[in-house]
């Protein structure tokens, strides 16, 4: 069935402008980093886009590695996007990035190189059947390339016309800054960062938060719902489908502490007439610096579960009071900004690869 979008899409979704540019993004955008590749059906991720575009979600978020296998979410993606959205395409905000390993040899590995850059970004517009993506990102810091390269290859792509703005995605505030600093001076802006944030990671307040404003950054935060635990999921223990009791490196982050934690969030979000993953999704959107959070989705009834988080984004001071106590007496190094990083610590760690 030829797919039409709903004439009131636009009448509910919140749209925040990016930092200091022009752009506005919606407050609640869809990544397709799970959930969108070879082995997910067609049909479910078309039903997914419909649905998300349908609520006003404009912003889809993919990469070059997503899948799996690496590279299939953004053929499925523009399988879907020829068939159904093409009509709509200057009504979306596509994203891709690159930085991780992706093909062989050591022009395809884990690196920040404008070799891999700009071929990855070739690679994704053919993937999808794009001109052009409305963000490019360097996906992640490379200790092993000079960061004017990497920078520099951004802007490459914006002056080549195939990218119309460029991102970073998991760099701390020290790197942010230099990227900024030499993007300015390329006369390309850095319009968005890209961190994980959330309850139960808080590690970008205050410094990452302050320098993204500062230079007019917008900022775009991934897993705010760490990965599953900030839903009902988990509160009774691990379920043997989830994600955790699939994945070591999630399961390992399912702590007593945190388990306890989840349990107290669920109460005060009851207390809010909220489930405990829209009271989480709402959280992350209390800064007016956030300018959007990147939600995942299996089904078009957890999309539409989460897109309720914008019934109600406002917290009272006594609220966010009792979060902030919650997180620090649970999880002590919850603000604790990773040191300054090269981005090896990143390599070393597969939590990072959003």
């Amino acid at each position: 069935m030829t797919y039409s979008a709903a004439t009131k899409r636009y009448d509910a979704m919140p749209y925040r402008r990016c930092g200091a540019s022009g752009l506005k993004l919606p407050a609640i955008s869809l990544g397709l980093w799970h959930n969108f590749g070879d082995i997910d059906a067609l049909a479910t991720q078309r039903a997914l886009l419909r649905a998300a575009f349908d609520r006003g979600v404009t912003h889809f978020d993919l990469a070059n590695n997503y899948g799996p296998p690496p590279g299939s979410a953004e053929v499925n993606f523009g399988r879907i996007f020829a068939e159904d959205f093409k009509a709509y395409r200057d009504e979306l905000i596509i994203s891709s990035k690159a930085g991780w390993q992706m093909w062989d040899g050591p022009y395809g590995s884990m690196t920040g190189t404008r070799k891999h850059l700009i071929a990855s970004c070739d690679q994704s517009l053919k993937r999808m059947g794009l001109d052009y993506v409305d963000i490019f990102y360097s996906h992640r810091p490379d200790p092993h390339t000079p960061l004017e390269e990497t920078m520099g290859a951004l802007a490459t792509l914006v002056q080549q016309g195939k990218a119309l703005y460029v991102g970073i995605s998991n760099y701390g505030p020290d790197l942010t800054q230099k990227a900024a600093d030499i993007l300015k001076s390329l006369g390309v802006p850095l319009l968005i960062s890209q961190p994980n944030y959330s309850l139960l990671d808080r590690w970008i307040e205050p410094a990452l938060l302050e320098t993204n404003a500062r230079n007019g950054v917008g900022t775009i935060v991934f897993s705010p719902l760490a990965q599953g635990f900030l839903s009902d999921k988990y509160l009774s223990g691990l379920p043997e489908d989830s994600r955790a009791a699939r994945l070591d490196w999630v399961r390992a982050g399912l702590t007593d502490a945190k388990l306890a934690l989840i349990r107290q969030l669920n109460e005060l979000a009851k207390a809010r007439g909220q489930s405990l993953a829209r009271l989480a999704l709402a959280w992350t959107l209390k800064d007016e610096r956030v300018t959007s959070t990147l939600i995942g989705a299996r089904t078009v009834e957890q999309l539409t579960d989460s897109l309720g988080a914008l019934d109600n984004l406002a917290f009272s001071d006594d609220e966010l009071v009792r979060l902030d106590q919650l997180t620090r007496d649970a999880l002590p190094g919850i603000f604790t900004a990773p040191p300054k990083s090269t981005g090896q610590d990143l390599i070393d760690n597969p939590h990072f690869r959003a």
